[in-house]
């Protein structure tokens, strides 16, 4: 059995060595910025609550243009409703004022006519036409 498991690790190819691929020349020392993990951190912390506060800050003008509207909405909405309700007194009122009864009694007050009797009535006859 010796030869069986001899052959069987011979047979089998080492797997390849792969050589690391050629790195860049590194930097100097000077030129790196120092950046640690916590302040890069930090700024993207601040960075997304100034995003927040920017956003909060125009849904809360959103929220107070859309009120200002629907105040101004409610407004428009009495008037309608107070113009709708003088137009029908103005109604009632000019479909009074057209009354017969009316037209007598004002013409009777302020203008001193009285109806005339009816043998005071006379009708011309006009001539027929040719």
């Amino acid at each position: 059995m010796a030869a069986w498991g001899q052959a069987a690790t011979a047979a089998a190819p080492a797997p390849a060595r792969r050589r690391p691929a050629s790195r860049p020349a590194a930097r100097p020392a000077a030129a790196r910025r120092p950046a640690t993990r916590a302040s890069t951190g930090l700024r993207n912390g601040v960075v997304w609550i100034a995003v927040l506060a920017a956003l909060l800050g125009g849904v809360v003008a959103l929220n107070v243009a859309v009120l200002q509207l629907n105040v101004r909405l409610d407004r428009l909405a009495q008037e309608k409703t107070d113009l709708l309700a003088g137009n029908a007194a103005l109604s009632a009122q000019l479909s009074s004022a057209g009354a017969p009864p009316h037209v007598v009694s004002v013409a009777h007050r302020k203008l001193g006519l009285v109806p005339a009797a009816p043998e005071q009535i006379t009708y011309v006859q006009l001539a027929p036409k040719r």
